[in-house]
């Protein structure tokens, strides 16, 4: 096997985060995969590059030579790539998190009429990585990823941020608790859940609540690896599942949640990289589409307009339907 930039990451990677399990979260790849990734990888470099210890791993001597040069190898490919996205400015590369709405790309393409618009999906840390290398132009990732990915002080990004989603209940359609006002966390402990896997991106918000609302860890059934994923679940299983409501599909209830949290959704970009006009007329347009999607969400659209204190960012695109309210 021939060493390539990506084996040069996986290492740098796991070498930064000093704990295979760390890096495989970062990554976005399952232990065991990232672990056989490794061994290959040590095969073709003639031997171990890490060794564990109770903390996590620790170079070899090996290790301990070869990483700074791996290290530069990474450098420098990350230099071509932003060099060439500067000569490729006619093209914008927009990514986001879990899945991109192909009304979303619409959108897009009509507020940069002059740009050829690609958009992505990746998963929040890699969006993230991806703008910072250049390989994106921007990407929309919920704030819990500038965290995910490393110091945020020392990322070269800025950002604005799009909306600010409240963390709702999802139920089956027709559910006794569906139909009323918001759900307490009395309610809560007698639901069977579908919860989101340990290396997604919701997964620590959903534990933060659980811990707050529940006190105790809750019944589940499945494990999601996304949105769309677990609103299957809660309409084929009839379980229950926190989610933002963009996160949930047309076929299940959504119910406000009382104690929740929110979730901040970011547009971020590297420094410099994109021209000031160019970026107003973006971000005007991620907060417009916002609003006209939440606007397909019927009960959430009405949550907006009850409580517009909380969505400060979204009021000049909601005009005039949140003026007076």
């Amino acid at each position: 096997m021939d060493v390539e930039l990506r084996h040069a990451r996986i290492v740098m990677t796991i070498n930064v985060k000093g704990s295979i399990s760390k890096a495989a979260v970062e990554l976005g790849l399952p232990q065991s995969s990232l672990t056989a990734q490794l061994r290959r990888i040590e095969k073709a470099l003639g031997g171990r590059i890490f060794v564990r210890s109770a903390s996590g791993v620790v170079p070899t001597v090996l290790g301990e030579r070869l990483i700074p040069m791996l290290a530069e190898l990474t450098q420098q490919a990350d230099r071509v790539i932003v060099e060439a996205a500067a000569h490729a400015s006619d093209v914008f590369r927009f990514g986001s998190a879990e899945w991109t709405p192909a009304s979303l790309l619409d959108a897009l393409r009509s507020s940069l009429p002059l740009a050829e618009v690609q958009t992505e999906t990746f998963s929040p840390v890699a969006a993230v990585d991806a703008v910072r290398r250049g390989v994106l132009t921007v990407a929309m990732v919920p704030s819990m990823a500038l965290a995910g990915s490393g110091d945020a002080a020392e990322l070269p990004l800025d950002g604005a941020v799009i909306a600010r989603e409240p963390v709702w209940l999802a139920l089956p359609q027709g559910h006794p608790l569906s139909v009323g006002g918001s759900v307490d966390s009395s309610q809560l402990s007698a639901l069977n859940w579908v919860c989101y896997a340990h290396d997604h991106w919701f997964h620590a918000i959903e534990s933060r609540l659980f811990a707050k609302l529940l006190r105790a860890d809750p019944a589940v059934l499945h494990y999601a690896d996304g949105h769309h994923e677990a609103m299957s679940w809660v309409r084929d299983a009839r379980a229950a599942a926190l989610t933002t409501p963009t996160g949930a599909t047309r076929d299940v209830s959504l119910v406000p949640l009382k104690g929740t949290e929110s979730t901040e959704m970011l547009v971020v970009w590297r420094r410099g990289s994109v021209a000031r006009a160019t970026l107003r007329r973006l971000v005007e347009t991620l907060r417009r589409y916002y609003a006209e999607y939440a606007q397909g969400i019927p009960r959430y659209w009405s949550w907006i307009r009850q409580h517009p204190e909380e969505f400060a960012e979204l009021r000049g695109y909601l005009a005039p339907s949140l003026d007076g309210v």
